[in-house]
């Protein structure tokens, strides 16, 4: 590892870049190994980080955490490297991605259910489906957006899918099954199929949703045997007592004070709203997401909490919310530093003197200013107790997330404009030690 000496005032830009956390030798098939490559989530970052950063910061049997768990990675990565994984996320189409990530179940219940899901499914198709869509369509929340985003044919198909799973005893065994339905709904939907932004194609190509169900569930099936063969048999048979998955806010973490060795994370960015835009097509139809707007404030940085004092303990955030005014956006960004500070005091309760918060984060420009997310965390941490560790700076080889912004507006855009501004080319990982 390169450990980097900087000033305190110094931008982060001015560290010379680790090419050894790139990864960039690392393949699909390397990254989506095991159950990580049960779902396509946006923004996630690789196993290999986060396994390297639970190596050369914990030891077996620590407490390793991540308070924004997205689709559990870390957590992930936590077990299977003998590690007490702890993770929560606000959203419940993450904290149900990664409870299905980081749980065992036995492999020929998983085939025997497939098996019989997979019969009842191709005799609805069989002379019968009329009676199976009158009888499944009622289970689908009544929701505008799932008729902008499906076809009438499409919708009736995937509701005898979604049907048949609620019909599942087991409820590991019908998350799991839940999952693999999340993953096919962008391809069974007129959402453009290479946009990660929320974008209609009423000409997409139309794809049968039984054949990416079954196609899909196989593909899980195969690599929850991999995960089966390489987790610890202790932690297998054990695992409520090893890993803990919370659908709950970052500033409320399960875990007593003092206890956690490790945090490891990539919070969201300014933007989180966004997120919840990505997320819509599951959230729409398993009946979390009533109206957009009202789904995204409760994600972080959201411009309608009301603060009445907002103490930010960090100069550089300060003067960021300073430049951008007083804005939409400016109550944004000031939300956003004072609601990760918040979390950042949780994390400070949750660890022990020397445990590490290792945070991946990236900066980011909107309206020509720069937003030093890095620079503002790093404040921010060594005004609450914690010393700088270590600080690297990685080039990022690949990201699901739209990549450029328009500079006016800050605003995710197609990359037509070879003038607009790369989003995050490069990123940083804060190693802070708690006092």
């Amino acid at each position: 590892m390169i450990k980097t000496t900087i000033a305190k005032n110094s931008l982060l830009s001015d560290i010379s870049i680790d090419y050894s956390w790139s990864f960039a030798d690392k393949t699909t098939k390397d990254t989506s190994y095991i159950t990580h490559g049960y779902y396509t989530y946006p923004a996630k970052f690789i196993p290999q980080l986060a396994a390297r950063l639970i190596k050369e910061n914990s030891s077996e049997n620590d407490i390793v955490i991540d308070p924004f768990l997205g689709s559990g990675t870390t957590v992930v990565e936590a077990i299977v490297n003998n590690r007490i994984g702890i993770g929560t996320d606000i959203n419940e189409i993450s904290y149900l991605i990664a409870k299905v990530k980081t749980t065992p179940i036995n492999d020929r219940e998983l085939t025997k259910e497939m098996s019989k899901i997979e019969f009842d499914l191709k005799v609805s198709l069989n002379g019968q489906f009329d009676f199976f869509v009158k009888k499944s369509l009622s289970i689908v929340p009544e929701n505008e957006r799932i008729d902008y985003w499906f076809k009438l044919e499409q919708k009736k198909k995937l509701s005898i899918i979604l049907e048949r799973i609620l019909k599942i005893d087991n409820t590991d065994i019908r998350d799991f099954f839940l999952v693999a339905f999340a993953q096919i709904l962008k391809s069974a939907s007129i959402w453009l199929q290479k946009s990660v932004k929320p974008t209609r194609d009423p000409n997409k190509k139309t794809y049968e949703p039984f054949d990416l169900f079954f196609n899909q569930t196989k593909k899980m099936l195969k690599k929850h045997c991999e995960f089966n063969k390489i987790l610890n048999p202790v932690f297998k048979n054990n695992i409520d007592k090893y890993r803990v998955i919370q659908c709950n806010d970052a500033r409320n973490l399960p875990c007593d004070e003092n206890k956690a060795k490790l945090i490891v994370t990539s919070p969201p960015y300014v933007t989180s709203y966004e997120y919840a835009d990505l997320h819509q097509l599951p959230s729409l139809w398993f009946g979390y997401l009533q109206e957009l707007p009202e789904f995204r404030k409760k994600f972080i940085g959201s411009a309608y909490k009301e603060r009445t004092v907002i103490e930010l303990k960090s100069p550089i955030a300060e003067d960021i919310v300073s430049k951008l005014g007083n804005t939409k956006k400016g109550k944004e960004v000031r939300n956003y530093f004072a609601d990760m500070l918040e979390a950042f005091l949780e994390m400070k309760r949750v660890l022990k003197t020397g445990g590490r918060a290792c945070i991946v984060i990236g900066n980011t420009q909107f309206s020509g200013i720069n937003i030093l997310n890095a620079e503002v965390f790093r404040e921010q941490f060594e005004n609450i107790g914690f010393t700088k560790h270590l600080i690297i700076h990685r080039e990022i080889p690949s990201k699901m997330l739209p990549s450029t912004r328009d500079t006016s507006t800050g605003q995710f855009v197609k990359a037509k404009d070879k003038n607009l501004k790369l989003a995050y080319p490069t990123e940083y990982i804060l190693i802070m030690e708690k006092l």
